[in-house]
């Protein structure tokens, strides 16, 4: 679930969260912007677009006023005070929405559903070859396109090495079909909550609109994904010593096979009840993107749902509802930084909204663009995002200082709110298996025992490719006037 997924870790054995480090560096540099921005009313003027019933700039009736400090002590009350301002609907909304998808995937994870879910369908491919990889890869990247799960998948990352070895591959393997998946279905999201759910939200559209093009982009990603780990395979099976964890491999593929089988035992109950809880969480995904009645209450819909049937399907499943209520709290809790943090980046919008130069920034990023073109344009939102993701891994909170002041801007340039999302999703996900800040590639190597060079000589190339396809996409995107 990267929220803040990205921004957290997962512990040792499974848990998700927002680590105290990622909080305390994601807090700083949000602090720090927070700071420039109340800073920016000293320096420069104020000054106010006119604007249309739906909100939207409307170009060349910008009017300029005098520069006015903003006092102080609403800087840093900002983030308080952002539950009383325009905004707060939308903020309490996602906020809640969050530690109800916290919560719930904690239930999934205690009760061992997560885990079972991936092993029985893996159990019956077994010895099987290429279409595994290509169904383990389909799956994780499935969860992680349409529910938003990451750090929760990267929890199953010893099983799934376990299950690899049991087959002759290796290490590596594991780690492509079980890291880079969840990362990859993330960063291809077709309905991710997180990322799709929640900039679609602050865009004013709902969040199965553009839909098509994401389907297309996550199609494209998974047969490169598979593509890679496939010619990786044909590689190591005519030359073992190929691999780059060979002797390590070799040393631990008969007890990791054992454990493999004594995991995987007497699972179907809980099996059957998650498939049911999936398949609803499915239906309803569908439901609200095709009946106009319930689109505009998705993210309640989708809440209370998760909600429902999560506390049921675990209920059922370890037969103590206290239990997993217990669960359902711990989980919420453990996003509760991503609600601070989500707080802090929508404080700077109130900021600059309060000391009424919001709209003189627009127009000077509005002046920097002008005669640049579209492909320009987005290019350069791209590499934003990218940059940001340097030091604020949360997907949220990124969100939610970006598009205040992105979405203005392109909706005056002509560009739709569904290329940047699009763009959005593409930059900020990638890259997590790649950044030596991601605490959750640094804990998934840890758990491969595989060293950060190692891993970086093996996937550099890929990352390079997608980045081009990416690049590509969003080109097409414009070309075609997505």
């Amino acid at each position: 679930m990267q929220t803040d997924a990205k921004a957290a870790a997962p512990k040792e054995q499974a848990s998700s969260g927002i680590s105290l480090r990622a909080f305390i560096l994601v807090a700083c540099v949000l602090l720090a912007i927070l700071l420039l921005s109340g800073s920016l009313s000293y320096f420069i003027p104020q000054g106010e677009f006119l604007r249309d019933e739906g909100g939207n700039i409307i170009p060349e009736t910008y009017q300029a006023g005098q520069i006015e400090g903003i006092s102080f002590w609403k800087v840093l009350s900002a983030p308080a005070r952002v539950f009383a301002s325009e905004d707060a609907l939308s903020i309490i909304m996602i906020s809640v929405f969050l530690l109800v998808m916290s919560g719930v995937f904690n239930i999934l994870e205690e009760t061992g559903g997560t885990k079972t879910f991936v092993v029985s369908i893996m159990r019956k491919l077994r010895d099987r070859g290429g279409p595994v990889i290509c169904v383990t890869v389909l799956l994780f990247m499935l969860f992680g396109s349409l529910f938003g799960m990451f750090e929760e998948l990267v929890t199953l990352l010893p099983l799934i090495i376990v299950f690899m070895l049991s087959m002759k591959m290796d290490t590596m393997m594991g780690l492509g079909a079980c890291l880079l998946a969840a990362c990859f279905g993330f960063s291809t999201a077709i309905t991710n909550p997180f990322s799709v759910g929640t900039a679609a939200q602050f865009a004013g559209i709902h969040a199965s609109s553009g839909a098509w093009l994401r389907i297309v982009f996550f199609v494209i990603v998974y047969v490169v994904l598979c593509w890679f780990l496939l010619r990786y395979l044909e590689k190591i099976q005519k030359n073992p010593l190929a691999s780059p964890t060979y002797d390590i491999d070799q040393s631990r593929r008969d007890a990791l096979a054992e454990s493999f089988g004594e995991i995987s035992e007497n699972h179907q109950k809980t099996f059957r009840v998650y498939c049911v809880f999936f398949a609803i969480q499915g239906v309803l995904l569908v439901a609200v993107a095709c009946i106009r009645a319930i689109s505009g209450l998705a993210i309640p819909i989708l809440a209370a749902s998760f909600l429902i049937s999560g506390l049921i399907s675990g209920w059922i499943v370890c037969g103590r509802l206290g239990r997993v209520f217990v669960s359902l709290l711990k989980g919420a809790a453990s996003m509760l930084p991503a609600v601070i943090m989500i707080a802090m980046a929508s404080s700077v919008k109130l900021v600059m909204v309060e000391s009424n130069v919001l709209d003189t920034v627009m127009v000077f990023v509005l002046n920097l663009l002008e005669g640049r073109g579209k492909f320009l344009t987005i290019l350069l939102i791209y590499f934003l995002i990218l940059f940001l993701q340097l030091f604020i891994g949360s997907a949220s909170a990124k969100i939610f200082l970006v598009m205040p002041i992105v979405l203005p801007i392109t909706n005056a340039l002509g560009i739709s709110p569904q290329l940047v999302i699009l763009t959005y999703c593409m930059a900020d996900g990638f890259t997590d298996v790649i950044l030596p800040t991601n605490p959750v590639l640094l804990i998934g190597l840890s758990m491969a025992k595989v060293s950060y060079w190692k891993w970086l000589k093996w996937t550099w190339k890929l990352q390079l490719l997608l980045f081009i396809v990416s690049v590509l996409v969003l080109f097409f995107g414009v070309l075609i006037g997505y």
